[in-house]
């Protein structure tokens, strides 16, 4: 496992994130205790030092499970947690983005977790009511506070978050050192202007479900009756499922080619976009850990690499679209010949495949 900063910060993350929303039987679907300390074990034992959280998850065992977990190692691990989502439903203020939710929300996530500071807290989405300057205000104020290290956002637009960052900036608050969003080969609209401004604001880039919560495995190719249970499940809503399931069959058979899994395939595929991503794997076995651990060891091609985008390209949409068609007219003869490696936002603009 090799390590990176984490955004604009000196603060080092291991290359993969551990998703520790499995941990725990609470929602029927996550792993027991005995499990959940396997994957938390293999993942430490492979070097990984960065694992997300949420309040939410399992109903709060996620981070009773992770607090114990960690124990004595405190210091060595980098956690991550969030608030937002409801935990009360009897109590009006027992979600969103303001200051008595934060509040309330990080002392519950401290007292579960067993420590006395959250490395990286999350807004875990935009509730879309909550004045930006009162959520980085109350952001900020916890972190002056000792009790959080870092602040990132998960699941908000790209204007919420460049306005964000624009008021901490000017009124010398803490600013968000990453983002967190949903990127894979089936789930690429966030190019259109989360990732060039991840790149343009010197943010990290979380990805979860990077392998569209399966698909991207290719277990669903080839059976109609999970394809079904694709088509209907209301996460997946947003997947055209012929379009998924073409996706799917490109990276197995990259796979085969490679002699790797798919999976490692598709998270490969998000490695080499940008050192900005860090995956989020999450797993209910120690099987399915080791397998997402192997990505790795995995570089893909340029003939796959392109491969693989030209199975899953979106429509950039204006006006990215307007721009590359466009651009002889602003870069002039400069065109042909300017070198855009240091500068990662005209890549996305205008040299985007």
């Amino acid at each position: 496992m090799q390590y990176k900063l984490l955004g604009n910060t000196g603060l080092r993350v291991s290359e993969l994130c551990l998703g520790a929303m499995t941990f725990g039987e609470d929602w029927d679907w996550g792993a027991n205790r005995e499990t959940s300390q396997a994957i938390f074990d293999a993942f430490a034992e492979a070097g990984g030092n960065f694992i997300d959280t949420a309040n939410v998850y399992t109903n709060g065992t996620s981070e009773k499970l992770l607090g114990e977990f960690v124990g004595a190692e405190r210091d060595r691990f980098v956690i991550a947690t969030k608030y937002t989502v409801m935990m009360n439903p009897t109590d009006p203020n027992s979600s969103g983005n303001q200051r008595k939710n934060l509040m309330r929300s990080l002392d519950a996530s401290l007292k579960r977790l067993n420590t006395d500071y959250i490395d990286l807290y999350w807004v875990h989405m935009w509730d879309t009511v909550t004045p930006v300057e009162e959520m980085m205000r109350a952001l900020d104020d916890v972190v002056r506070t000792g009790k959080v290290m870092y602040v990132g956002i998960s699941d908000a637009p790209a204007w919420i978050v460049s306005r964000a960052q624009t008021i901490a900036d000017l009124r010398n608050m803490t600013p968000f050192a990453a983002i967190q969003l949903e990127y894979n080969l089936v789930e690429r609209t966030v190019e259109r202007d989360l990732l060039p401004m991840a790149e343009d604001l010197n943010l990290s880039i979380l990805n979860w479900s990077p392998l569209g919560g399966g698909v991207l495995t290719g277990k669903y190719l080839h059976q109609d009756s999970d394809q079904d249970r694709l088509n209907k499940a209301e996460y997946f809503q947003h997947y055209k499922v012929d379009r998924a399931m073409q996706i799917a069959q490109t990276v197995v058979d990259v796979a085969h080619e490679i002699g790797c899994s798919a999976a490692q395939v598709a998270l490969a595929w998000i490695r080499q976009q940008s050192p900005r991503h860090i995956p989020i794997i999450g797993a209910r076995t120690l099987e399915h850990l080791k397998d997402n651990l192997g990505c790795l060891q995995v570089a893909l091609s340029e003939e796959q690499f392109i491969r693989l985008n030209a199975a899953s390209e979106v429509d950039p949409g204006f006006a990215l679209t307007f721009l590359r068609r466009l651009q002889n007219l602003f870069l002039g003869a400069a065109n042909e010949t300017l070198d855009l490696s240091l500068h990662p936002v005209s890549r996305w603009v205008l040299d985007r495949k």
